[in-house]
């Protein structure tokens, strides 16, 4: 829901023509499944579509779950999973299954507050979802007037009030009392920790709380920063690097200190810093700006920029560090590492010559192959086949938060 929690907000929020809108989101998933748990796709009462939850094989059966929502104002969780029967409509031909919450939204009346906040609201920590089941769904009521643009109401308060609430922190205060709204009082204390520990792990799934006989079950959908991908060199394979990149969804910034190099229009999608790179890394970590997930890609040829730069960044508790150069410029540029101070261990986390060996020569296919190592280094891989020569799952198990 997180993906696209701006584009709904704006449709819903459209002044000239609002459009109610319903979400598609995973909420759990077993075996082999394309897209991740917390992956949406908004479908708009105008036909806008948003997103895919699985690359197309349940794609179609969503879409009619969505306007049927739209239409009732009912929301649900939807199952789809393989089978030989359904294996060429609704069912998953990559063996998995899922569970896919659908959420109906409306435009507010006139003066009310977004149901999903208004748009300059700060950046949620969570999105939490108590999940419809059986008579904890809420009854509806058709709108006056048959218009199709408008989904039907949810009818009456209490147990049928909000079903999802906006978290901006996870204080336990602010936990608390944000989930008043979704479980009873009796259970606020217990899923409150719950809920509050999954935010701190930052981990999104379905947290089950038993209740009686039954279970409440939350979706927590967990927002963090994006992973930080610092880029020095502005350069052609900088720009390389920046551009290919960008689908990723990191947070990313290219450093140099040559002023004639670092427009900003050269490289849409970074934050483009003018400062040498070595003294910018150094007070980025102070900020705080990175963290054990980021990367620093030192593209620079440079030795006096490199060696200030690898040294401090090998200082670092960040996942990747590498260096572009030739075999010989890898030895010499060690050679001059060692001489500042870094040590045989700082050195051994150093990728370099960068990149994996792809065959790559232009700058576009380089950083492709930088890329392709940084994946590796990030899911652990410290050796790389095709997947035809490999064994086993595709795709890393998902276990739902319970």
């Amino acid at each position: 829901m997180l993906d696209i929690l701006d584009r709904a907000r704006e449709r819903l929020a459209c002044a000239s023509d609002p459009v109610p809108c319903a979400v598609a989101t995973i909420v759990a998933a077993q075996g082999s499944v394309p897209r991740p748990v917390g992956t949406s796709m908004l479908v708009g009462a105008d036909g806008e579509l948003h997103g895919s939850l699985s690359g197309g094989c349940v794609e179609g059966a969503v879409l009619e779950a969505c306007r049927e929502a739209l239409e009732t104002g009912r929301s649900s969780v939807r199952s789809f999973g393989f089978s030989e029967e359904d294996a060429f409509a609704v069912g998953l031909m990559c063996g998995g299954s899922l569970e896919v919450l659908i959420q109906p939204f409306a435009p507010p009346p006139p003066g009310a507050q977004s149901p999903l906040g208004t748009v300059d609201d700060p950046a949620p920590a969570a999105y939490v979802t108590r999940l419809p089941h059986g008579s904890d769904a809420p009854r509806t009521v058709a709108p006056e007037g048959d218009d199709a643009r408008r989904p039907a109401r949810p009818e009456g308060d209490g147990a049928d009030g909000p079903r999802a609430v906006l978290l901006a922190g996870d204080g336990a205060d602010e936990v608390r009392g944000a989930l008043a709204t979704l479980l009873p009082p009796e259970m606020l204390e217990a899923g409150s920790a719950r809920v509050a520990a999954m935010l701190r792990e930052a981990r999104t799934g379905t947290l089950r709380l038993p209740a009686g006989d039954s279970t409440i079950a939350l979706f927590v959908e967990s927002r963090i920063r994006p992973a930080h991908l610092v880029v020095c060199g502005a350069n052609a394979f900088g720009q390389a690097l920046v551009e290919a990149a960008r689908p990723l969804g990191l947070r990313i910034t290219l450093c140099d200190h040559r002023p004639a190099f670092t427009d900003p229009a050269a490289f849409p999608g970074a934050e483009v810093v003018r400062a040498w790179p070595h003294r910018f890394l150094a007070a980025a970590a102070e900020r705080g700006d990175l963290d054990a997930r980021s990367m620093v890609c030192v593209l620079t040829h440079d030795p006096k920029v490199d060696v200030p730069v690898l040294a401090t960044a090998l200082r670092l508790d960040v996942a990747y560090v590498g260096a572009m150069g030739s075999r010989r410029s890898d030895h010499d540029r060690r050679m001059a590492l060692r001489e500042a101070g870094v040590g045989e261990e700082a050195l051994s986390r150093l990728r370099s010559p960068i990149g994996l060996d792809l065959g790559a020569g232009s700058p576009a296919e380089v950083a492709v192959a930088i890329l392709a190592e940084i994946l590796a280094v990030r899911a652990e891989r410290r050796t790389v086949e095709p997947l035809r020569d490999g064994s086993g799952p595709l795709h890393a198990r998902t276990a739902a938060s319970g």
